[in-house]
């Protein structure tokens, strides 16, 4: 008879873990607002004290069964405004978005994004490509030369000094501008420029573009007004830095992932 029993026990106690494990997936995922995918959860499980492991497989069939999806769709915006015909700085970078430590090489870009009453607002951004960090941004309803300034002053007084830096940008009219060049030089920085037409030589900036309105926007096509649009990326941005795991930094979160690397990197030293 035990040997009958036996496996009903242990088909039991299989289906009671999975019901638990499939409670702290749920838990997760609407946190995290369907945001994250199978990996990140997996990571997230991973840092929970006083749970057993669970690998990625398994979560994976347990999202399955509970028919958890990681949001993935796509959003392609081109913001790219530029009248040169020949790059303006040479390509420092060559689609490697690394670097050894932080604060050496820098990637920017500019999205749009859709307000209701049809206008729109822009985001300047400033990532570190060792970590991914946002290390600065800038939010207005323009593209002036202004809001590019602002968002590398921010990085500026994140960093505290950038002479010596990289900073990667498109052809973009107000990052060829010499009000532009004008800053990067005071801050002693290098301007450095991919291909006129080709969106893979700031692959970096872009993607991080398309996760910020594919996680903040999801379903929607545009945010209510100037003032929502404010408050949800700056969150986002936020949480972003601190808290969303990247699969670069080995799914801990940027902020995370540069202060682990910079301590590895002060002991080797």
């Amino acid at each position: 008879m035990s040997c009958v029993r036996r496996p009903n026990i242990s088909r039991k106690k299989r289906l009671l873990s999975d019901v638990i494990l499939g409670a702290r997936v749920k838990a997760v995922f609407t946190t995290e607002q369907s945001c994250y995918g199978v990996k990140r959860i997996t990571a997230e499980l991973k840092d929970q004290a006083g749970h057993e492991p669970a690998n990625h497989k398994r979560v994976a069939r347990v999202m399955r069964s509970l028919k958890l999806f990681g949001y993935t769709k796509k959003r392609k915006v081109t913001t790219t405004v530029s009248g040169q015909k020949k790059p303006v700085f040479p390509d420092l970078v060559g689609r490697r978005f690394t670097a050894p430590a932080p604060n050496r090489v820098y990637v920017g870009d500019i999205t749009y994004l859709p307000i209701a009453d049809g206008s729109n607002m822009y985001l300047a951004t400033v990532i570190d490509c060792f970590s991914r960090r946002l290390v600065g941004f800038a939010i207005a309803d323009h593209m002036r030369t202004s809001l590019v300034q602002d968002a590398l002053l921010m990085a500026k007084g994140q960093r505290g000094d950038l002479k010596g830096a990289i900073f990667h940008s498109d052809h973009a009219s107000v990052y060829t501008s010499r009000a532009f060049q004008g800053t990067c030089t005071q801050l002693g920085i290098k301007q450095s420029m991919g291909s006129i037409g080709t969106s893979a030589d700031n692959a970096l900036a872009e993607s991080f573009n398309a996760a910020l309105k594919r996680e903040v926007l999801q379903d929607s096509k545009t945010f209510a007004n100037q003032l929502m649009c404010r408050r949800d990326v700056f969150r986002w941005c936020a949480r972003y830095n601190t808290v969303r795991r990247h699969s670069w930094c080995k799914y801990l979160a940027p902020v995370v992932f540069e202060e682990r690397g910079s301590a590895s990197l002060r002991t080797a030293s």
